[in-house]
């Protein structure tokens, strides 16, 4: 489950995760320090391979791979600590606000891993996105009430 993690299926799966980590990382260890950070890390990563694996686990001929399920536990937690930032989406040079782009992800992510196409793990993606949540909530209950007051 975790090896799956360090492994990618071609060059630009591996770049956008990549660059996706590199601009939200950054900050957020700053920010929740280098210890809590790479624990966020490895249970956004086990939480999401272990929801794989549970779905999956009797078809032999699934696969899965790369740190999607991490990098994404990475981005929402960096939403909690940072929720007046803007997103900006490769394809759409718009500013997006953080918690919109955080609820759009998530409604996008959970509808397509009901209607699978293509080769995408949408689970992983939730479930590390959840887990980073969660994992800010668990670790640091002040950060998600400061969002919330910021939002207000």
């Amino acid at each position: 489950m975790v090896a799956s993690g360090f492994v990618h299926a071609n060059l630009p799966h591996l770049a956008f995760n990549a660059l996706t980590f590199w601009s939200f990382g950054a900050p957020l260890e700053q920010r929740m320090g280098s210890a809590r950070f790479v624990a966020l890390y490895f249970v956004a990563l086990l939480v999401s391979d272990w929801g794989t694996w549970l779905k999956h686990r009797g078809d032999p001929n699934y696969a899965s791979l790369g740190a999607s399920g991490a990098i994404l536990g990475v981005l929402f937690a960096s939403i909690v600590y940072f929720p007046t930032e803007s997103l900006y989406l490769m394809f759409l040079p718009v500013p997006i606000p953080a918690p919109l782009f955080a609820v759009g992800y998530l409604a996008y992510t959970w509808y397509a891993a009901r209607t699978p196409r293509g080769r995408i793990n949408h689970d992983a993606h939730f479930s590390g996105a959840l887990a980073g949540l969660a994992f800010v909530a668990a670790t640091d209950p002040g950060a998600w009430r400061q969002a919330l007051a910021l939002l207000r």
